[in-house]
């Protein structure tokens, strides 16, 4: 489905039931079908939303507009459009900065923050020669096959996987690929995440290049109340394609126990 919201046509996919649901946000490079092996095993229990970023996948790509806070502005669009009354937001890297910067705003509904191998919350800092490569890591078929060997996984994707992934990188719009590098990943947002106020949890590739355990050690745990850390053994950075049915498995778990949590303040007194 399609949905207009901050003033861009956002795509949606819906599926499942219950009374909580799941808001899925994609790293910068993938797509609202990145979380479909997640998805896929918990959709059974809980209605699931997952959006395309602008820019990425088949939402409009705007000539601007890709700061941390519009791509958040953009998923609380949603949010309401689709009317969400209880949810847990799950981000992965790009997706898991806005995930903390929505937390932060301490949306009405939002009852728990799952952050998959998340970008921290401070500024990432690369020289200019690292920025202008990533910049280019997703140009042509070739530049995504070896960031996909080399710097995104730990772990070989099946074929149909490796497809996926390098016809979503290649589909994201100029702007938006540019973007990340030069503008979103520099953001600092320090300051805000002291706010998030739910039950957090962080999912860690113990192999992951690009969003470290130590940096995350370093620059979001100690900023973000409670939040508990869950390492899978042998992983990169794209767990939810590398591990689909541990990341799935660590959600239910936490999701488990924020419905028991929620059932407790709503019992009679």
């Amino acid at each position: 489905m399609e949905i207009e919201t901050n003033g861009t046509r956002i795509h949606v996919t819906q599926r499942g039931s219950g009374n909580l649901a799941l808001v899925f946000l994609h790293y910068c490079g993938g797509s609202s079908r990145t979380w479909n092996r997640v998805a896929e095993r918990l959709s059974d229990q809980y209605r699931v939303v997952a959006t395309d970023h602008r820019g990425w996948g088949d939402s409009d790509a705007p000539a601007d507009g890709y700061r941390i806070a519009d791509l958040a502005d953009d998923a609380e669009g949603v949010i309401a459009a689709v009317g969400l009354e209880r949810y847990v937001l799950v981000g992965h890297s790009m997706g898991g900065k806005v995930a903390q910067l929505i937390a932060s705003r301490r949306p009405s509904g939002l009852e728990g923050l799952v952050l998959v191998a998340p970008s921290p919350p401070s500024p990432m800092l690369l020289s200019e020669e690292q920025r202008a490569i990533l910049s280019g890591a997703y140009q042509s078929r070739e530049s995504v096959e070896f960031v996909i060997d080399n710097v995104l996984t730990a772990k070989p994707l099946d074929a149909a996987c490796r497809e996926q992934v390098i016809q979503d990188s290649l589909k994201g719009a100029p702007q938006a690929k540019t973007a990340w590098p030069e503008i979103a990943m520099r953001e600092d947002m320090t300051a805000a995440v002291g706010a998030i106020d739910v039950p957090t949890i962080v999912i860690s590739g113990e192999l992951d290049q690009v969003d470290r355990i130590s940096t995350l050690q370093a620059e979001l745990l100690p900023r973000v109340p409670h939040a508990a850390m869950h390492i899978l053994p042998g992983v990169g950075h794209l767990s939810p394609l590398e591990a689909p049915s541990e990341v799935a498995q660590i959600m239910a778990n936490f999701l488990a126990a924020v419905e028991s949590k929620s059932a407790g303040c709503n019992a009679p007194q």
